[in-house]
């Protein structure tokens, strides 16, 4: 990450990927690069972290990674993730965002398997995206300093426009996302919404087990139930405001948590929960699926089964 910092800053795009361990090796130099507001893409194959080694996914890796600054997608498959870091450098290069970018992927589910992918045409990627001239670059001909000290309020103000930024950013992933869908037809933005518009039961995940949520979706509406699934696309900025607007009509909500906190439970889960707490939707969080545990259609039934007959929210943990 520290020879990242230096190519990104002496003005050339830069483009880097980790996974698990070697992920949280580069966390001291992650805030680095935040920082310096450089606008670096980077993917994240998620795994869950030893102890004990395993090659399945968890989201602990790039879920510790939320406050370093870095803008966080999470990629449901392989085509998605290729699209998002095209999208990404246009994003993370305006100038009223400068940030870096994490794309997240499942470990084994999408870095072992293998599934069919549109690659386009380097050409029209290149007509997609500008040419890249940032207006400070790191050059011997005239020096300068870089991540220099900054104390009491100089140092807050930097934080304060950093998360400006984080929040300008929102504007602009959706922007790209429409323009990125005119040119080569796969539409993205802040959040999925499957099946939303009349449901009162809605599922909230993240990543490549969304797909099983769909499918249990399509079953329950075949059964003539209401529900939805809405999956997180962006983590870093946060959507609260799209959120709240996509759930204000759902009456129960499962949070599908593929991480755990320790000693204390779910990472999405309570802010969700915050996103919603003026609103009177009954919020449960389900812990599954860490370091590989399947968790298929069978288990989301399940999971649609005991929040019909609560009326109180709980916490469960589904093995």
């Amino acid at each position: 990450m520290s020879a990242c910092i230096g190519s990104q800053a002496s003005g050339v795009r830069t483009f880097t990927a980790s996974s698990s361990q070697g992920t949280l090796y580069m966390h001291e130099v992650m805030y680095v690069a935040a920082g310096m507001r450089l606008p670096i893409v980077m993917v994240n194959v998620s795994r869950g972290l030893s102890a004990p080694i395993t090659l399945w996914t968890d989201e602990n890796d790039i879920l510790a990674m939320r406050d370093a600054g870095w803008l966080i997608f999470f990629s449901q498959n392989n085509q998605e993730v290729l699209d998002t870091i095209i999208q990404a450098y246009k994003i993370c290069e305006n100038e009223d965002v400068l940030l870096p970018a994490l794309v997240n992927m499942e470990g084994f589910i999408h870095s072992f398997t293998r599934e069919p992918v549109e690659i386009p045409d380097r050409f029209e990627v290149a007509k997609f995206l500008p040419k890249y001239r940032p207006k400070v670059v790191l050059d011997p001909k005239e020096p300068m300093c870089q991540g220099v000290g900054a104390m009491g309020r100089n140092y807050m103000e930097f934080r304060a426009q950093h998360h400006k930024a984080q929040l300008n950013s929102k504007k602009k992933i959706e922007e790209v996302g429409k323009e990125f869908g005119k040119k080569f037809g796969r539409n993205y933005g802040l959040l999925e919404e499957y099946r939303m518009n009349d449901a009162k039961f809605a599922f909230v995940s993240t990543g490549a087990i969304s797909t099983t949520v769909k499918e249990t979706v399509n079953r329950l509406r075949e059964r003539g139930e209401k529900v939805g699934l809405l999956r997180l696309r962006t983590y870093r900025p946060f959507p609260e405001e799209e959120i709240k607007k996509a759930l204000e009509d759902v009456k129960k909500v499962a949070v599908i948590d593929n991480n755990v906190a320790p000693g204390y439970g779910g990472i999405v889960f309570p802010e969700i929960k915050a996103a919603l707490y003026d609103n009177e939707a009954l919020v449960s969080d389900f812990i599954v699926s860490l370091g590989g545990t399947h968790t298929g259609l069978k288990d989301f039934l399940e999971i649609y089964e005991k929040m019909s007959l609560e009326n109180k929210p709980k916490r469960y943990w589904l093995l």
